[in-house]
């Protein structure tokens, strides 16, 4: 499914958290956000799944104004694991991946036989079968992160949105998690801080800097030293995973005449002021 950000400008206060953003999502594509803490990842993300109304410009998916549709019929469309995910605590696993399947039917009705086949599989794909009876409350952030994941699988989308997906998430399931997003064969959105995940899987990466779209291209267009340093601060090379043959982003600290420069530097060219490590023969490292 095709989504549309067209003008559009959001946020909380009178300074917008995102401005002018003006993209096309191919459907079925992997689109990766990216972007610095306070580009306007998630504001983005929340135009989509209407838990934030645009001040200017148009949300559209497919053919349609996404603000203008019924609620349920979006229900029915976008799937959402978001940072900010509601309660549910005394819900059991099984009941809350359950969730997924009401926009099909209405908050009271009773789920089918069909219904519950589609639960068992999603909680199968996410690892969480063996969580289905317990309550919400007692799993780790790593394991409700995959519950969730799950109820939003269960929904079956054709657009889902993940706002770091991978959050809590050990390395075995990071990557699982990504693998079972690219095989659904549905168009993805998702914010990740993981520069590296994010050149390993998405087809198109959309770099974020204060809330205007800085760069939109395949991972191997975008993640170049130059952006690297310019929008992350950081210092990076773009290199061939020697088994897969995917693009990896590999991360260094920036060294600016011998000293750090970070995030917290200032944009006046200051410095750190703490001197690089330098090797034997007194060059950096």
């Amino acid at each position: 499914m095709k989504l549309v950000f067209d003008g559009v400008t959001a946020g909380y206060t009178e300074t917008p958290a995102v401005r002018d953003v003006d993209v096309t999502i191919a459907s079925g594509s992997f689109v990766a956000l990216v972007g610095p803490n306070g580009s306007g990842k998630s504001t983005l993300l929340k135009t989509v799944y209407r838990a934030l109304r645009p001040s200017a410009g148009r949300v559209v998916l497919a053919d349609d104004d996404l603000w203008r549709l019924p609620h349920r019929d979006v229900a029915r469309t976008v799937g959402v694991l978001g940072q900010d995910s509601p309660g549910g605590h005394d819900f059991t696993v099984r009941e809350s991946v359950a969730l997924g399947r009401y926009p099909h039917h209405g908050t009271f009705a009773r789920l089918t036989a069909s219904d519950d086949e589609i639960v068992h599989e999603c909680l199968d794909r996410c690892g969480c079968l063996e969580l289905a009876g317990r309550p919400l409350s007692t799993l780790s952030g790593g394991e409700r992160q995959r519950v969730l994941l799950a109820r939003a699988l269960a929904q079956q989308p054709r657009l889902l949105i993940l706002d770091e997906p991978t959050n809590h998430l050990d390395p075995a399931h990071q990557i699982s998690a990504l693998e079972l997003a690219t095989s659904l064969g549905v168009t993805v959105l998702a914010a990740l801080h993981s520069l590296d995940l994010a050149a390993q899987y998405a087809d198109t990466v959309l770099v974020l800097r204060s809330g205007r779209v800085h760069r939109v291209g395949a991972p191997r267009e975008v993640f170049k030293p130059g952006l690297l340093r310019e929008v992350f601060t950081v210092d990076g090379s773009l290199v061939d995973d020697p088994i897969t043959g995917a693009p990896r982003v590999l991360l260094r600290p920036l060294v600016v005449e011998g000293c750090f420069m970070g995030p917290n530097t200032g944009r006046g060219g200051r410095y750190s002021g703490v001197p690089a490590p330098r090797g034997p023969g007194g060059g950096p490292v």
